[in-house]
């Protein structure tokens, strides 16, 4: 099937389970009566309470399943053996999606506002009870590290002392949920520290929400964030089941990948329950679970050879679009070609019929020469013996 046929059969195959994800067949009560799940919260304010259980449960498979192919990823890795650091608001250590595969730093074992533990889920959440929502690599381990404080709020300093615990601590993917305006030189130096540690860092390419302009309507313009514009890091933007973006999204500025991140099924930070999401943050998770299964099916490959199998196997569009399985089977090559060399001088070589050209001569002229030497003793010989061998007067 062409390329643009099938992806068009994909998208109309993701728009419908889409369509019936946000209307109220996906999830689904303990009772069997349709509901529809609760937000995603970015953030909180010092009067909230901090996030409680999800009461419902999606029961169908979400749409970013299908997309990023991961019942034929899983046939070659789950992402056993790689750890995967989660820098962000912490993660539910006692969630049963993850449960026995949480190590937390300090106090990032608790997720008051629930995002961390929504992004570790879309990494290696394994499914529970009737559930098929699981993350992209159910075998690999999380690491959390908060990276902002209580109520969601992301500092440079935290983050970049995440990514510097993350790497020293031995994981082999960083992920980071949070984006900066502004960089940050102890930023710089922690993810030049993980590219000489050869830990791959995934962030989000924007907010998941565009900042409010001056006349108060969001600003969509492009602009770039940290820690996803400093080199080493994988860059992520989001896209929906139609693979396009809200018009009030904020732009990317140059993105490394699209992963999915619109109308995203994932766990909470506390029980069984399910919550929906939208954003570039979950799209980067997504990019962070797809390199854990890489790193776990290729260990010959560094941090920037995993990225760039991820970008080179992606699907080819304006922004490359993540596809799990072509990353883990695609075969690209190892280096670039060789520079050619200097044309050298033309040498015509010798013919090759030049040696036997010499051997039929010498043996024509020798036989030639046989030929005159018979010739002549036919006509001396018969005289000599005429004149009985006396000289002539």
């Amino acid at each position: 099937m062409p390329y643009d046929r099938c992806r068009r059969v994909m998208t109309l195959v993701a728009v419908a389970a889409t369509a019936a994800l946000l209307s109220a067949p996906p999830a689904v009560a303990d009772g069997g009566e349709p509901v529809s799940l609760p937000p995603l919260r970015l953030r909180m304010s010092a009067e909230d309470s901090c996030a409680t259980a999800s009461a419902k449960t999606a029961l169908m498979s979400p749409w970013t399943h299908r997309a990023l192919q991961l019942s034929r990823s899983w046939q070659l890795s789950r992402g056993a053996g790689v750890t995967v650091a989660v820098v962000d608001t912490g993660v539910g250590a006692r969630v049963p999606a993850l449960a026995g595969r949480v190590t937390a730093v300090g106090g990032a074992g608790e997720d008051c506002v629930g995002h961390g533990s929504f992004a570790a889920g879309l990494i290696a959440a394994a499914p529970t009870g009737r559930s098929t929502v699981t993350g992209v690599a159910p075998g690999a381990r999380i690491l959390a590290v908060r990276g902002t404080d209580t109520w969601g709020v992301p500092d440079a300093g935290l983050i970049a002392h995440g990514i510097r615990t993350a790497v020293d601590k031995g994981a082999g993917v960083v992920y980071v949920g949070q984006v900066l305006d502004a960089g940050h030189r102890g930023l710089a130096a922690a993810v030049a520290h993980a590219s000489e540690k050869d830990v791959l860092v995934v962030a989000p390419a924007v907010p998941d929400v565009a900042p409010e302009g001056a006349d108060g309507r969001p600003d969509t313009r492009a602009r770039p964030y940290w820690p996803a514009r400093l080199p080493g890091v994988l860059s992520v933007v989001d896209h929906g089941p139609d693979g396009g973006r809200p018009k009030d999204a904020p732009a990317a500025l140059s993105p490394d990948l699209s992963a999915p991140g619109g109308a995203v099924v994932g766990i909470g930070a506390r029980g069984s329950g399910h919550f929906i999401g939208s954003g570039s943050s979950l799209a980067a998770a997504h990019v962070a679970g797809a390199a854990a299964l890489l790193r776990a099916y290729h260990p010959e490959l560094d941090a920037a050879a995993t990225a760039r199998r991820l970008t080179e196997a992606a699907y080819p569009d304006h922004t490359p679009r993540l596809d799990v399985y072509a990353g883990l089977t695609a075969l690209l090559a190892d280096q670039r070609a060789p520079a050619e060399k200097d044309a050298e001088p033309a040498v015509l070589p010798r013919s090759a019929a030049e040696g036997p050209r010499v051997r039929a001569l010498l043996v024509g002229g020798g036989a030639l020469a046989l030929v005159l030497l018979v010739g002549a003793a036919m006509v001396v010989v018969p005289r000599g013996k005429a004149r009985g061998w006396r000289p002539g007067t």
